[in-house]
Formats: structure tokens, C-alpha cells, sequence
């Protein structure tokens, strides 16, 4: 039986019709619609409660209810007719007794036992028919189980309501549990390893926010579907909660066999899934462990898996964990780290170094970008790539670069007004509206002016939700603060895209900065993009030059500036103050004698002789 099909059980057309003018017809049509709504809402609830396979024939319902009601109300519908034809036929004979007897008693007695019984007797029939799918899913694993070493009872007997996801008809988390803990019990004390594995579905959050609750609602049965389809006869599928389904697989004892099972239930969340006619596609993240290598327990496997599946989180989309010893000393690491940076953001102990971004067209000291750097007094020096990434993934993103932003506008107001200062934004910023307002707050109170301000965004950022970045850029540019995109060539964006945002500057990656003169390919697209940005009218500032050669290629290819170790490394704010001192203080025909000592870290800005060649 399909879904449509069950959908109208109770949908009785064409008799529906019929019955519906003849209760209105003995002045019962209030009563017959409380009936027909309820009789459509149990039909809605059955249709939640019956999972992904149905049987051929008719359900219980269908058979010792709805037939048999259909075959009454026809009878009463009969006697109407017969009534009529009379009245029409012999005006004011008396009427026979077998038609009047229908009407007069069989009708009301008909509406009161359907609103009476039909809708516990469908809601119990329809769970009835939910679970038996799972028990025959139940007597297949309960075969495995004692292959394996197995269990002594059978998986027939009545099946707990409790122990159900009623939505997709799957087993629920406590039958996932009660299932783990049947088989470690069997395999204890044996070398018969198992896996366990915990899926969540990655991009849900867009399919509810396009078509709402119900429409996910109906991509997690539709995944139910498919993946009992997947494990049928070689494991267990529950839907663990929400948006995560879980595994038992019995037959799977090492971590070749984990991942191939992860790769193929990937592959079968790979094809799009019809949603009212359009198209929608998902993947899935795996967390999976194995028995008893991991734990011995339900409670202590599932932290366990729970570890492996951030993992696979982490590391992006469609990605499949196993869960080792070693992962789990990275993810302690990480707690420690995430615990002292909430301290020392909460401190302002995250402090921006300075690093300078130098004209390299004539030379001039043009600004200098804030960089975060953090030494704990435990932990140690601890790398930007470690602690902002985990800034961002723990929640604390946002207030860190706030942390930052003030710190650096409170040095930056102290430099020569020329000089502006460049600050990275958050990817979770740019998906917040107040994003704009606060920035200028933070700038006023440090006392900078907003047109000495530029905000760095990434192009992987933008694209997050490109309607809220372009209010909030749009907001930026109205206050007079400039915007920049970082790292461009790494990301997704298309240069429609970079034309509707009105940025004012591209900084290129350094990725093809540190290729020139090694690769011709890398030469050819910073050129493209030189050329590009010069159509855009946009200001170009190469990153990474740590050559002098760079320097120079750069300078013919018409970029104008550039930043990276050649010109000075990031220091703080006092070194920086002193190195604006020294680079103000050195004249123009200075930097162009001291183009050998452009490895001098305390004078980066010698190797500006550049300038002159």
C-alpha cells in the first residue's frame, strides 16, 4: 500500500460525497464534518506512525472498520433514495418500514460509533502495522546475534510502543541501547569484535528553514527509508533523535570494514531526495567505534563515538571517524585549549601583533594588519591555526575578534593618521545583523576614525548568507569604513559576486604569491587578477612576499602593495610603535642604500629599494 494510498483510508470517495449530502439533507452536516476532521487526522497520525515498507494487502482498519462501515453507510444511503423515490412516486402513502428503520435509527447510530471508535481503532491498528517491519527486522538481527555468539531469546513477542521512533517506524535510542547491551552481553569475554556507529545528517537546518518542520520531517523518513534498506540483514538501524540515526553492525570487527560500511551508507544519502517536487540533497557525518576496543558499556562507548562524530564534523561534510585512542587525546587537548582561551578572551590575554603593508609602487608605509597571537602560561605559545578555528567551532569567535578589534583601534589611534588598520572579521560575524553597529561602537570608544578602519572577510565567509554580508558590508561602507577580501583565490565566490559587494580591496593568497618565479601557472593568475581588479577598480595588496624578487615581479605586474616577512614579521603594539618611528625617521634616499640589509628584522622596511628599480 502506498503513502497516498493510505492517506485515503478514510477518504471514502465516492461515497464520501454521498454520505456528506445526506447527513446535511437530515440536518446532521455539523456532525458528519467533526467526523470527516477527525476521520482525516487519524489518517495524517497513521501516516506518521506506518514506516518506510507497507504491506500489499489491506491493513486491519481497512478490512474490520472502514469496509464495514462503507457497506452500512451505503445501506442507510439506499434507504434515503428509497424514501425519496416514494415521496415522489405515491405523495403522502405511508412508507415502508425497511427503508425508514435505516434512515431513522441506522444513520445516528453510524455517526456516534464512528466518532466513538474509528479514531483509537485506526490509531492501534496503524502502530500495529508500524511494528511489523520492526519485528521482522528484530527476528533478522536476533539470527545474527546468535551467529555471532548470540543471544538466547528470539526477537518475536510483542514490541514495546516505548521502544519506537514513531515517526519513521525504526527502532528509537532506548532500542538502540537495549539492543547494544543484548549483543556486548553475548560477545563478552569472546574476540568477536562489532561496530557501533552514530550518523548526523549535515545541512538539515536549510531543508527546515525552506520548507519547514514538516518538510524535514519528511526527509528524515525518506533517510529512514533508504537506510534500513541499506543494513537490511546486516545490522540494526534506529533513529537515535532528531536529525541522527545510529548502527549496530555485528558482522564488522576492524576499521577497514567501519569505513567501508560508512562510505556505502554515505553513498546511499548521496542521491537527491524529492521534496514537493524539488530536489534536495544531504550527506552524512560518521562517528563509529567498535566493541569492545572503545568500551565495554553503552555509557562508555557513546562518548566515544560522540568524539569520532565531532571529528567528522571538523573535518567537513560526508566524513567517516573511527574512534582511536589518539583522536581522543586531540580532543582532550582541544578541551584544555578551548577552556584557557575562554579565560584569556574574557582577560584580553589574546593580543594583535602588527604586521606592515608596504606600497611597493613608491615605498610608503601604508598600514599595518592586526594579527591575533596568544602565549598561556601553561599551554604555551599557541598557534592562530589552532585556537581561532576552535574560537569559531566553540562559540567564542565573535567575542574574541571584539576583543581584538578594540585592543588594536586603542593602538592605531596613537599612529600618524595616515596609516590605517586592517582587522579580520569573524565568518560568524558576517551572519549577524548587529555585526555593523557594533563595530563602530567598538572604534568610537577606542577613538579611531572610521576611515582609518579596513575589515578583512573571506570569500568561504561571505557566502555563507550573502544577503546578511552584503548589509552588513553595505552598513560598513556607509559608516566609512573600508572592506577588503582576504585570501582571494581560495574561495567559492564568482566575480558577479565580487562586483554586487562593492568591496574596495583584494588581498591575493599567498598561496600563488610564494609560487612566483618557481610556477608560470601561478604567475598568470596573479596577473589575471591584477588585471581583473583593475577593471573592478579595486586596490590589490599581494600577501606572503618573503623574496625580494617577489617584491619586484609584483611591482611590473602592477600590484599595488604587499605585505609579508621581506617587509617585517608581526610584532606587538610598543614594537610597533617604535618601528613607525624608525621608518618615518629614515628618508626616502636611506631605503634606497640599504637594499642588503632587507634580512634586518628591526629595519623590514630596507628592502623598499624596490622602489627605485
Amino acid at each position: 500500500m502506498t503513502q497516498r494510498q493510505l492517506s485515503d483510508i478514510c477518504c471514502l470517495s465516492p461515497p464520501t460525497d454521498c454520505l456528506n449530502i445526506f447527513f446535511t439533507v437530515c440536518g446532521l452536516n455539523g456532525v458528519w464534518g467533526m467526523g470527516h476532521e477527525k476521520m482525516t487526522s487519524v489518517s495524517t497520525q497513521a501516516k506518521d506512525h506506518i514506516g518506510a515498507e507497507r504491506a500489499v494487502r489491506p491493513t486491519r482498519f481497512e478490512r474490520e472498520v472502514a469496509t464495514p462501515f462503507r457497506i452500512a453507510a451505503m445501506l442507510s444511503l439506499a434507504g434515503l433514495l428509497v424514501i425519496a423515490f416514494a415521496e415522489v412516486m405515491f405523495p403522502g402513502a405511508a412508507k415502508p418500514l425497511f427503508a425508514v428503520v435505516p434512515v431513522a435509527i441506522l444513520a445516528p447510530l453510524l455517526i456516534f460509533m464512528w466518532n466513538k471508535l474509528a479514531a483509537p481503532l485506526k490509531l492501534a491498528m496503524a502502530t500495529e502495522d508500524a511494528l511489523a517491519p520492526m519485528a521482522r527486522s528484530e527476528r533478522r538481527f536476533a539470527a545474527m546475534e546468535s551467529d555471532g555468539g548470540g543471544a538466547q531469546e528470539g526477537g518475536s513477542g510483542a514490541l514495546s510502543l516505548a521502544y519506537t521512533d514513531l515517526l519513521t517506524g525504526l527502532g528509537n535510542q532506548m532500542r538502540m541501547h537495549e539492543k547494544f547491551t543484548r549483543l556486548a552481553d553475548a560477545r563478552r569475554g569472546k574476540d568477536t569484535p562489532f561496530a557501533i556507529a552514530v550518523m548526523n545528517l549535515d545541512g538539515m537546518k536549510p531543508i527546515n528553514d525552506l520548507f519547514g518542520y514538516a518538510g524535514g520531517n519528511e526527509i528524515i523518513k525518506q533517510c529512514a527509508a533508504r537506510l534500513a534498506a541499506a543494513v537490511e540483514g546486516d545490522g540494526f538501524v534506529s533513529r537515535y533523535g532528531g536529525d541522527e540515526f545510529a548502527f549496530i553492525f555485528p558482522n564488522v570487527a576492524d576499521e577497514r570494514g567501519a569505513q567501508e560500511k560508512g562510505r556505502l551508507l554515505h553513498n546511499v544519502l548521496a542521491a537527491p531526495f524529492d521534496l514537493e517536487g524539488r530536489m534536495v540533497r544531504l550527506s552524512g557525518s560518521f562517528g563509529v567505534a567498535l566493541y569492545p576496543h572503545a568500551g565495554e558499556t553503552i555509557d562508555t562507548i557513546m562518548p566515544c563515538i560522540e568524539t569520532a562524530l565531532y571529528h567528522s564534523k571538523r573535518l567537513g561534510r560526508g566524513r567517516v571517524t573511527i574512534y582511536s585512542h589518539e583522536l581522543e587525546g586531540l580532543v582532550r587537548e582541544d578541551a584544555r585549549i578551548e577552556q584557557a582561551l575562554r579565560s584569556a578572551v574574557a582577560n584580553d590575554e589574546v593580543v594583535p601583533h602588527f604586521q606592515p603593508i608596504i606600497s611597493l609602487q613608491d615605498g610608503r608605509l601604508l598600514g599595518f594588519e592586526a594579527l591575533a597571537r596568544w602565549t598561556d602560561s601553561e599551554l604555551g605559545l599557541i598557534s592562530p591555526s589552532r585556537f581561532i578555528p576552535l574560537a569559531e567551532e566553540r562559540g567564542i569567535g565573535a567575542q574574541l575578534t571584539d576583543s581584538l578589534l578594540l585592543q588594536a583601534a586603542r593602538a592605531a589611534a596613537d599612529w600618524p593618521e595616515d596609516l590605517f588598520l586592517s582587522v579580520n572579521l569573524s565568518s560568524v560575524q558576517l551572519v549577524d545583523p548587529s555585526t555593523a553597529s557594533n563595530i563602530i561602537r567598538l572604534i568610537d570608544l577606542a577613538g579611531l576614525a572610521p576611515q582609518r578602519l579596513e575589515i578583512e572577510v573571506t570569500e568561504t565567509a561571505m557566502m555563507t548568507d550573502p544577503e546578511t554580508a552584503a548589509m552588513i558590508i553595505d552598513d560598513l561602507h556607509h559608516a566609512g569604513i573600508r572592506i577588503s577580501m582576504d585570501d582571494f583565490g581560495t574561495g567559492q565566490s564568482s566575480l558577479g559576486r565580487l562586483r554586487e559587494l562593492k568591496l574596495d580591496k583584494v588581498k591575493i593568497d599567498r598561496a600563488f604569491i610564494m609560487a612566483i618565479g618557481e610556477d608560470k601557472s601561478a604567475e598568470h593568475i596573479v596577473r589575471a587578477i591584477l588585471e581583473m581588479c583593475a577593471g573592478l577598480e579595486l586596490t590589490v595588496v599581494a600577501e606572503g612576499i618573503e623574496e625580494i624578487k617577489q617584491a619586484e615581479s609584483l611591482k611590473r605586474y602592477g600590484c599595488h602593495a604587499g605585505q609579508g616577512f621581506l617587509f617585517g614579521r608581526p610584532q606587538d603594539a610598543h614594537k610597533t610603535t617604535g618601528y613607525i618611528r624608525d621608518f618615518m625617521s629614515t628618508s626616502e634616499s636611506d631605503r634606497a642604500q640599504v637594499r642588503g640589509a632587507s634580512k634586518r628584522e628591526d629595519r623590514p622596511h630596507a628592502i623598499l629599494s624596490v622602489r627605485g628599480g
